[in-house]
């Protein structure tokens, strides 16, 4: 069973979590990118209402094509509660039919479960079947701790047993 982990990551923290994650279950991995500008304050404000209203934006690549996966995990930052515009186009371009999906959200203290709940309403009609989630609390933690909590989330929920 092949396993493809796709994320989108404006701070690097949900990159390193993904890149982690990746070492510990054995996946390719790809990382989305948003091609508007969405560093410093007032990019992130405008990207967060741009989450919030869920405006897609232009990504690279395109789409993901996804016929050599069994498994696929999502990782997304948490902008306004909702997932980055980068991964709500991204999953509207992308064929989940008989794909397993693992979603999982970064945060920096609050809203990674509405996170979740989004991106698997948008999997689920797209023919994918979330069989997992989980969320990662990234605020005032550093780097190497980061890597910790991942390698502690992937031991206690068991996540190498799905790429089985």
């Amino acid at each position: 069973m092949k396993t493809i982990i796709l994320f989108y990551s404006r701070s690097r923290k949900t990159a390193l979590v993904a890149n982690t994650l990746a070492e510990e279950v054995n996946a390719d991995i790809l990382e989305i990118m948003d091609l508007n500008d969405r560093k410093g304050p007032l990019n992130y404000l405008k990207a967060s209402v741009d989450a919030f209203r869920e405006n897609k934006t232009l990504i690279k690549p395109e789409t993901v094509d996804l016929s050599d996966y069994d498994l696929v995990y999502l990782g997304s930052p948490t902008w306004a509660s909702k997932p980055a515009p980068a991964m709500i186009t991204l999953i509207d371009r992308c064929d989940f039919r008989g794909k397993d999906v693992i979603l999982f959200a970064t945060m920096g203290s609050s809203g990674g479960q509405k996170v979740i709940e989004r991106m698997r309403e948008k999997v689920e009609p797209r023919g994918g079947r979330m069989i997992k989630s989980f969320q990662v609390k990234t605020g005032g933690k550093k780097m190497e701790k980061l890597v910790d909590i991942v390698k502690k989330i992937v031991q206690e929920e068991d996540l190498p047993i799905y790429g089985i």
